[in-house]
């Protein structure tokens, strides 16, 4: 659902806005606080809300966002996603398309175990970072503590929904 401007997020019935919104982050509760907030006067408005709305939400609306991401090289995320926020989970992860073998083996392998650590996928804003410095970022993060790690993630999905968000208006 391409729109051409912010007037055709402002504009929409609320549960089209709601499913537009999802696009950018799986978390139901943001999608629907977001589109409640409209309309607004500008991108910049519009983003300023949905991180104040995303800082406000609980673990459990963060864990329901990180479920609607592939893991990093992978394609399909655990929950039903729309055919937009699939394709730009692709965009996302460009940089693990020529990545070496082993570099997807060793992501593979470190997501597995990050998983079973934290109980989630690990959520990195993919965008313009190589295999390799997603690999180092996972190797890094990997040796977190549970509270700081979930809080680095909810960051990294405000940063993802920021670019997102940006696409959906037509505006990056």
């Amino acid at each position: 659902m391409a729109m051409q401007d912010l007037e055709g997020l402002n504009s929409m019935p609320r549960d089209a806005a709601v499913k537009a919104l999802l696009q950018c982050c799986g978390s139901n509760r943001w999608a629907e606080n977001v589109a409640n907030g409209r309309p607004y006067a500008s991108l910049e408005s519009l983003i300023a809300s949905s991180n104040s709305i995303w800082q406000s939400l609980n673990p459990d609306d963060w864990l329901e966002a990180f479920r609607s991401h592939p893991k990093i090289g992978e394609k399909k995320a655990d929950a039903q996603v729309s055919d937009q926020s699939r394709q730009w989970s692709g965009q996302e992860q460009a940089g693990v398309t020529h990545a070496s073998r082993e570099t997807v083996d060793a992501l593979a392998a470190l997501n597995w175990t990050y998983e079973k650590k934290f109980g989630y996928i690990f959520i990195v804003c993919a965008t313009g970072k190589t295999s390799d410095e997603m690999l180092a970022a996972l190797r890094q993060r990997i040796e977190n503590d549970a509270s700081t790690e979930l809080s680095i993630a909810a960051a990294e999905q405000s940063k993802i929904t920021e670019l997102r968000l940006k696409k959906l208006v037509n505006k990056s």
